[in-house]
């Protein structure tokens, strides 16, 4: 016999279904939000930030590659078709659960030279002067033939030599040296 007030009240697993699928439903409805700091990842620092004060000692014009190491260290990067441009690339990244790391803060210093050496510009890039690259659309093609499956599957017939178990291309002499089996 069940008490006058369980009447009103599912039985006990159904009761404990109903809150495990609310929680879950809580859960989903958090998932895209931001964690707070302190329980989530740290930030990362990634590459070589440089300094405001550190690139105001490079004047243009006087300091050169020598000086460059010297107050900056080796860049990150030499522009692909020209060594005359460094590149020092840094950025403060935060991994995100379930996907890849996203970018908070990027920052891109460009040291331009001259053939002699001598320090001839300096640019600073931050996130905003970035933009997506999209892939190419198609495939890279490739030399040789374009086969058929059939093509393929028939283009073996007449070079397995049954006699010496090997390919007509590839026969030349069998015979074998004194010994035993092979």
């Amino acid at each position: 016999m069940r008490p006058a007030n369980s009447a009103l009240q599912p039985p006990a697993p159904a009761r404990r279904a109903t809150r495990s699928i609310l929680a879950v439903i809580g859960l989903l409805g958090l998932a895209g939000c931001d964690l707070p700091d302190m329980i989530s990842y740290p930030q990362q620092a990634r590459g070589n930030r440089v300094d405001a004060e550190r690139l105001d000692q490079l004047v243009v014009g006087t300091a050169t590659r020598a000086d460059a190491l010297t107050v900056l260290g080796s860049p990150t990067a030499k522009a692909s078709f020209d060594d005359n441009t460094w590149l020092y690339i840094s950025a403060m990244t935060k991994p995100v659960i379930g996907a890849t790391n996203t970018v908070r803060d990027q920052a891109v210093v460009l040291l331009t030279f001259d053939n002699t050496g001598v320090l001839r510009k300096t640019q600073q890039k931050g996130l905003k002067d970035g933009f997506d690259v999209g892939m190419a659309a198609g495939a890279t093609p490739s030399p040789g033939n374009e086969t058929t499956f059939l093509q393929e599957l028939l283009g073996n017939i007449g070079r397995f030599n049954a006699a010496t178990g090997s390919s007509g291309a590839n026969s030349g002499n069998t015979s074998r040296s004194s010994g035993g089996n092979y």
